[in-house]
């Protein structure tokens, strides 16, 4: 095994530092020569990777798309090294308050919706592309905040789900989780809000690496990471942190409907061009 491995990780809040400090310690530790290099957005992140100046990336669900669609257009194959056992057959939903007299999705027509920011797939390109497969015309009220980040956040859900409490949408575009966490914290009271619609399931982040990186490497990473155990407490504070209990395998049968929405919504083109209108990362 020669030289280090290099992933990148995009920086969406302070303790992505912490998270990679420390698995960095335990790689090497393991006999894994290993290094990371931050990112303020995805779309640089996933050029190096696919241009070869790094090794893997830990990329979110739409960054995995142009990923793919880039690593195709050089005659080279992406594919899923790894993901987190909560990566996998998420939801989003639909929400209106309990007074709304909506139902259904296609009460929704001529309404006004609020989602995250342009480039969050639960919260906004998902649900857009839903409504338009169904005929749903709505006016889109858009909260962008981190754009760049792919929704790696909740900022513009939570700036959304504040405009439906406050009578300023009809509706509101959101992660399941997010939904949840917005209630616990009170954003959204509780019993005050009513779910009429769900899209999915889909798969979220994964570990991205590309056939031209070194193989050798690449297999130890991922055997490392699939090897590292909850019940150990060097590692658990970190997992913790990045919010898994485990590695499992990566794979590609979740992506489905992100690559559907993203095509619908014109986000990126065949050969992974930025074709979003007014999407400055």
């Amino acid at each position: 095994m020669a030289g280090a491995l290099v992933m990148g990780a995009v920086c969406y809040d302070p303790k992505v530092v912490t998270i990679w400090t420390g698995f960095r310690r335990w790689f090497v530790d393991h006999g894994l020569p290993f290094d990371f290099v931050l990112y303020s957005n995805y779309e640089r992140q996933v050029e190096d990777l696919v241009a070869g100046r790094t090794h893997a990336a830990w990329n979110s669900p739409l960054a995995w798309v142009r990923a793919r669609r880039l690593a195709a257009a050089r005659g080279q194959v992406a594919r899923p090294l790894v993901m987190r056992d909560t990566d996998r057959d998420l939801i989003s939903v639909v929400v209106v308050r309990v007074d709304s007299t909506a139902e259904k999705l296609s009460d929704l027509a001529g309404c006004t919706v609020a989602t995250g920011a342009v480039d969050s797939p639960q919260a906004t390109l998902i649900p857009l592309a839903s409504l338009a497969e169904l005929g749903v015309d709505v006016t889109v009220r858009r909260y962008d905040v981190g754009v760049g980040l792919h929704g790696d956040h909740i900022g513009g859900e939570r700036d959304a789900a504040r405009a439906l409490a406050a009578g300023e949408v009809d509706a509101v575009c959101l992660l399941d989780a997010t939904h949840l966490t917005l209630l616990r914290e009170g954003t959204l009271s509780t019993g005050g809000t009513r779910v009429i619609g769900q899209m999915g399931p889909y798969d979220h982040c994964n570990m991205t690496v590309v056939d031209a990186a070194p193989a050798d490497l690449v297999e130890r990473f991922g055997d490392l990471l699939l090897g590292m155990d909850y019940g150990d407490e060097r590692l658990r504070p970190l997992l913790d942190l990045e919010g898994l209990h485990s590695w499992v395998e990566g794979r590609l049968s979740g992506y489905e409907v992100l690559e559907t929405a993203t095509d619908r919504l014109a986000f990126y083109g065949p050969a992974g061009q930025l074709t979003a209108a007014g999407y400055r990362p």
